[in-house]
């Protein structure tokens, strides 16, 4: 799967709004996507800012905000830069230092990071909220004042609680610890506000179950591991699948294909590496030989990949082959519910 197809699914199975390293975090976590370079949330930046200069109003991507990007289909207000006026210099007046940043004549503006409105609430509730929730129309309020986030909906105290309560039920899904609590009633709050004795214990509880559930996955039979990837991947999205290697495939192991907003249709062929050693280069290069013209390539592994195996997956002329390690693969099982269970409980404040 190209960079841009795996953006679009991303944004897609998000549902809102997402910043280029946010949707590069998800690629790579999920699998759909790997680079070498340190910087990937300014490659997808790059990427997704060429689609829309280059298709205009039928790419499949919009900005909603300065450096936020959506779903066309999703009919959302389209953000526009508001071009700066250079302030005549008077001849008098001493030039402005390199690098100053130009205003409208009529004002002075406070120069302010516009931030997502997820990272917006945090900020507030961490400077402004003295350890005590707040109503999240009251955030919305509060963010539009401090210039922290810039929307043309008409709703903003929506998108703000729905963005909210969509990270937290992502983070739940994984099994993690995130930034967020709500108390009910709109009240939201940090989680590091909590006694941290009880968020550490969750979390360290939380992360030996992911330890136990990844050396599980050692102690099954290879055709149980290939069943449960194919369960995994129908789980995610993928229609048609099919366990292949009992048929001895070329080293294929599942088929599948993965559809993106009912539109795009990718055939991927996938081997699935029970292994505790790191699956090195010529694993990648069996896989790309063994696909057909219209297949897409992906290995998962319990362990991880060689850096030599990663640079063949993304060799410039070949086609890509997707690569997920073992800690992501436990990521999705946990976020899917394959192999555990799950306990919640109700914490109470005082009203």
């Amino acid at each position: 799967m190209n960079s841009i197809d795996a953006a679009e699914k991303v944004l897609h199975d998000e549902g809102r709004p997402m910043r280029p390293v946010e949707i590069a975090d998800r690629m790579i976590q999920q699998g759909l996507w790997q680079t070498a370079g340190s910087t990937p949330g300014a490659t997808i930046d790059a990427r997704i800012s060429v689609d829309i200069r280059d298709h205009g109003d039928t790419s499949r991507f919009q900005r909603t905000e300065r450096g936020v990007f959506a779903l066309r289909s999703w009919g959302l207000n389209e953000y526009v830069a508001k071009p700066f006026r250079k302030k005549p210099l008077n001849i008098e007046q001493e030039p402005e230092p390199a690098g100053a940043v130009e205003v409208n004549e009529d004002e002075t503006l406070e120069i302010v990071a516009q931030l997502s409105f997820t990272d917006a609430a945090e900020r507030i509730l961490r400077e402004y909220a003295d350890r005590k929730p707040m109503n999240y129309r009251d955030l919305t309020r509060k963010a539009l004042e401090l210039g922290l986030i810039k929307t043309r909906g008409l709703t903003p105290e929506q998108t703000m609680y729905a963005q909210i309560l969509t990270e937290m039920d992502r983070n739940q899904k994984r099994g993690e610890q995130g930034r967020f609590i709500k108390h009910g009633r709109g009240l939201i709050g940090l989680t590091n506000w909590i006694d941290v004795g009880l968020a550490s214990e969750i979390e360290q509880h939380n992360n030996e179950v992911r330890k136990r559930l990844r050396n599980r996955l050692y102690g099954i039979t290879p055709g149980e591991f290939e069943d449960l990837i194919g369960s995994l991947l129908i789980t995610i999205g993928f229609e048609s699948v099919q366990v292949t290697s009992r048929s001895n495939d070329g080293g294929i192991d599942v088929r599948g294909t993965l559809v993106v907003a009912g539109v795009i249709r990718t055939n991927m062929a996938v081997q699935a590496k029970r292994w505790r050693n790191n699956v090195q280069a010529p694993i990648v290069q069996q896989v790309r030989g063994s696909l057909g013209t219209h297949d897409q390539g992906l290995i998962i592994t319990t362990s991880d990949f060689s850096p030599g195996a990663r640079q063949e997956a993304e060799r410039s002329n070949a086609v890509p082959v997707a690569l997920m390690n073992g800690e992501q693969l436990v990521t999705l099982l946990v976020e899917h519910n394959i192999g555990i269970s799950r306990t919640s409980y109700d914490l109470i404040e005082l009203t």
